[in-house]
């Protein structure tokens, strides 16, 4: 009888976290729609977005982890840290306190990218 009150409370508790796991936020996903338009560089220690018509940087943090490799199938590793125009979908948030991100108020959550090329528009030099 035991045995079967334990393993009674360990699947109760498996469902808790598994159920935990796959619930989603909301406002993450809602935040997640929203497109950023702006001038992206990647160099080590450096990957920085900012927004087209605006002059803070924001640390980018690539979720969709197709950002730094489309950013280096434009530019050779020699000229990294030139900015391109790109357009991607993501999300703001507050920066860690520790690592690369911390010197920026705010890190650029990118989940899809959307468009990402050499050709800068005028409005966004």
């Amino acid at each position: 009888m035991r045995l079967n009150k334990t393993s009674g409370i360990l699947l109760l508790l498996a469902m808790t976290v598994v159920t935990a796991c796959n619930h989603k936020d909301k406002k993450t996903e809602a935040r997640a729609r929203e497109v950023f338009k702006g001038l992206y560089s990647f160099a080590p220690g450096a990957k920085l977005f900012q927004f087209c018509g605006g002059q803070s940087q924001y640390w980018a943090a690539d979720s969709s982890a197709q950002l730094e490799l489309k950013y280096s199938q434009l530019i050779n590793f020699e000229q990294s840290g030139t900015q391109v125009y790109a357009e991607v979908e993501g999300y703001k948030t507050k920066s860690a306190t520790n690592g690369e991100a911390a010197a920026y108020d705010s890190t650029l959550i990118v989940k899809k990218v959307i468009k990402i090329t050499k050709d800068i528009p005028e409005g966004c030099k």
